[in-house]
């Protein structure tokens, strides 16, 4: 296994922007980092669970993927909208809990129609580890590192989020458009 083109391709599939990663700097800037640990937890959970599912069924959802992939292109372009709604309608408030879009079920569902991880995983899987690795730990073992990877993408956005919490508390209502736009664009980017 190119175990160079396989870390190129995770690593910088996990750190560009797409969902997971504007909605954690989002929830981070928002409500501030340790308050966006549920939603953490959640992509994690949801990460390991699609990751999983990728590496149990990437064949036979490669083989189907011509028809599968304009269902999972529509439902994840319409959650993404949804996302991108809920970050531009976001209002300053105080608040000392968590928030909907920054709970552990957000964070977790977040992932079942995130079309970005799920693409990952199965190109991941396809190309990368199920030429070279046929038992069923070794491929598990591979879809908790894609996990741990997309995960820790999503943290280095929380943490850029809330360094610069201020400066979104300030800026709350340019920034929001700025993210929601992004999410957009994720929306607009899986047809193209």
């Amino acid at each position: 296994m190119n175990f160079s083109a396989f870390f190129s391709y995770t690593f910088l599939t996990a750190y560009t922007p797409g969902p997971n990663n504007i909605m954690s700097m989002t929830n981070a800037g928002r409500d501030g980092f340790k308050r966006s640990i549920p939603f953490f937890g959640g992509i994690f959970s949801g990460f390991v669970i699609v990751m999983s599912a990728c590496a149990a069924f990437s064949t036979l959802l490669y083989e189907y993927i011509p028809s599968i992939k304009p269902a999972m292109i529509y439902i994840g372009a319409a959650y993404i909208l949804y996302l991108a709604w809920t970050v531009w309608r976001d209002k300053p408030h105080k608040s000392n809990g968590i928030t909907h879009a920054n709970s552990f079920l957000s964070g977790m569902l977040l992932q079942f129609v995130n079309v970005k991880i799920i693409l990952y995983g199965i190109t991941a899987m396809s190309s990368y580890v199920l030429p070279h690795y046929h038992d069923i730990a070794t491929i598990e073992m591979f879809a908790l590192l894609l996990a741990v990877i997309g995960t820790s993408g999503c943290l280095c956005w929380a943490v850029f989020g809330a360094v610069f919490e201020k400066l979104f508390n300030k800026y709350r209502k340019a920034i929001n458009a700025i993210m929601a736009l992004l999410l957009v664009y994720c929306a607009i980017s899986l047809f193209l």
